[in-house]
């Protein structure tokens, strides 16, 4: 390792390649949006400098940075938009970050068209007021027409805008990077940057300590109890920040007992979110009983109930005096989620449950509970953008996509009717109280079980300077390595 080339490690690859939406992640910095987050989470410019909203936000103008090329040369501009939006056009395209839907990231949108140059126009059928949320990173990445195929896939290299572009992939083996030198920005600190994929944690953790990586980002990059472990060495430093992730049971509302709300009540009341977070996560998490990450500006706090005693009056109303065998599926490669599902079970024994965990390949785990076979399932969900509107829907419409996809079974009358009526008023304070009226809802009828918000944490050789983590991986423009 030095000043010009550095060596990370992920726990995925992080350039999937050419059928992916996105070819690789944001965190690598090759592509950017037209719209990013701050810090706290509020849109903010990026390839988009400016906006205005008209009529009530039917109309959105975008005027566009005029200082930036692609890795290949070309000129970013209005142009390049709109052909980026006929690739969204071309329809729903899958990635293992996000998945490109124009009609999620764009609802009600009729047309788009460039007004000059550097000025781009939205016009949208209904009124729009939390597009520049839904715009946020994946939701208006942009890449030049050169690298689009025909039907909207990648031809080659993805070519974005960004700090570094990617001259070599070796799929599932690593991915490398090297400083765009026509950057419009600051310049990246480090010339190139090899991002291997390391599955295994306890190989990366090896491989960090042995001195072949010199850092570890993405989400899960090290678990907590590595975390408190690798700081003993003096060697190394860890980061944290919020995550834009929060991990959740599914439970099948299709099946009894959890078509019934008291059941579902009983599950969430019966786990003991801060032991185990405590336990299990060495307080690298945060407990919670909110569906929305906490991340999103408009997240309200609830306090964390844990009540073993209501939980049993509970279950015993749907189970009477009888106890209910049920299948818990959990992903086996994440080394955690073993003894979170045993402690888990535990709990649930005391309010009639007898738990059966299944430990599987998570592709496995999701076909199983599309099907609706399964109980309850572990899973997690990001956050793509700011706006709550896509996981209110996702999760708590009928036909929303993970209540679908798991078998949620939930519906509510009142969601409902708030979900169609947000997306149509521009009053600031009435879509707070309407989100926050939502947040309500979900956390006394438990749609899904919350369990916890994550800690994005990162690990690192203390030669790096600048290796923070951030809610997303880390900015590794911005690293530089100091003997």
């Amino acid at each position: 390792m030095n000043k010009n080339f550095i060596v990370l490690g992920a726990g995925r690859h992080l350039a999937p390649g050419e059928k992916d939406a996105y070819y690789c992640s944001k965190i690598l910095g090759v592509w950017e949006p037209l719209i990013t987050r701050d810090e706290n989470g509020y849109p903010a410019p990026c390839l988009a400098q400016s906006w205005q909203m008209l009529d009530e936000g039917k109309v959105w103008i975008f005027y566009l940075r005029k200082d930036v090329v692609f890795h290949d040369g070309s000129k970013f501009n209005a142009d390049t938009v709109i052909k980026n939006f006929d690739r969204m056009k071309k329809g729903i395209k899958r990635s293992i970050f996000y998945g490109l839907d124009i009609n999620t990231f764009y609802p009600s949108l009729i047309s788009y068209e460039k007004i000059d140059d550097y000025t781009v126009k939205l016009t949208f059928k209904e009124t729009n007021l939390n597009q520049l949320y839904k715009m946020m990173d994946f939701g208006s990445a942009m890449f030049s027409p050169k690298c689009f195929s025909q039907d909207g896939n990648f031809n080659d290299i993805v070519i974005g805008t960004g700090p570094y572009k990617i001259v070599q992939n070796n799929l599932n083996k690593d991915v490398r990077l090297e400083r765009f030198e026509q950057y419009y920005a600051d310049k990246a600190k480090i010339k190139e940057i090899l991002i291997r994929n390391i599955p295994n944690v306890d190989s990366r953790y090896s491989a960090l300590k042995s001195g072949e990586i010199c850092g570890v980002l993405d989400i899960n990059a090290i678990p907590p109890f590595l975390a408190t472990e690798i700081v003993k060495d003096n060697r190394y430093e860890v980061s944290t920040n919020k995550s834009t992730m929060i991990r959740f049971l599914a439970l099948n509302g299709k099946k009894f007992p959890f078509n019934d709300v008291r059941m579902r009540q009983a599950v969430s009341l019966a786990i003991d979110r801060n032991n185990l977070v405590k336990a299990l996560y060495l307080n690298y998490a945060v407990p919670t009983t909110n569906l929305l990450n906490y991340t999103s500006p408009y997240y309200k706090k609830f306090t964390v109930d844990y009540n073993l005693d209501k939980a049993k009056n509970l279950a015993k109303e749907v189970l009477k005096d009888e106890r209910y065998e049920v299948t818990y599926l959990i992903n086996g490669q994440e080394p955690l989620q073993k003894g979170e599902a045993e402690l888990i079970s535990y709990w649930l024994s005391e309010i009639g449950l007898d738990v059966k965990i299944q430990s599987l390949e998570y592709a496995t785990m999701a076909y199983l509970a599309k099907k609706g076979e399964f109980h309850i399932a572990r899973f997690q969900q990001g956050l793509a953008n700011g706006d709550p509107y896509g996981i209110f829907y996702s999760f708590m419409m009928p036909k929303g996509g993970r209540n679908v996809s798991e078998c949620l079974g939930y519906e509510n009358q009142e969601v409902s009717e708030l979900l169609n009526k947000v997306k149509h008023i521009n009053d600031e304070v009435e879509r707070r109280n309407i989100y926050n009226r939502i947040q309500e809802i979900s956390v006394i009828e438990q749609p899904v079980i919350p369990l916890y918000n994550d800690m994005n944490i990162v690990a690192y050789d203390k030669h790096l300077k600048n290796y923070r983590a951030l809610v997303y991986g880390v900015d590794l423009s911005k690293i530089e390595w100091v003997e």
